[in-house]
């Protein structure tokens, strides 16, 4: 069954076909996901692939709080600014 493609639908009208589409949409994300682990699961390098993921995160993790404690807090350096503003003033720091 083939609908023409309509412009006056309705707000009503375009959510449920907006829900509809995501649920379709979630359905196959998740029955190719299901497909994609029973091949993994399948695979006789099962704990070796667990292994390297485990490695992987744990580089991620270790290049994430470094690229953050890289940089100085946001709130530290406006107060040196204050801090700086007040002493050029005069004014007791």
């Amino acid at each position: 069954m083939t609908h023409a493609p309509r412009d006056d639908w309705n707000l009503d009208e375009q959510a449920v076909l907006l829900v509809a589409g995501l649920a379709d949409l979630a359905v196959t994300t998740i029955g190719s996901a299901v497909g994609t682990l029973r091949g993994l699961l399948r695979r006789s390098d099962g704990p070796d692939l667990a292994r390297d993921a485990h490695q992987d995160l744990l580089a991620r993790g270790r290049l994430v709080l470094d690229r953050c404690a890289a940089a100085p807090a946001h709130l530290e350096v406006l107060a040196q600014h204050a801090r700086a503003r007040q002493a050029a003033a005069g004014g007791d720091v």
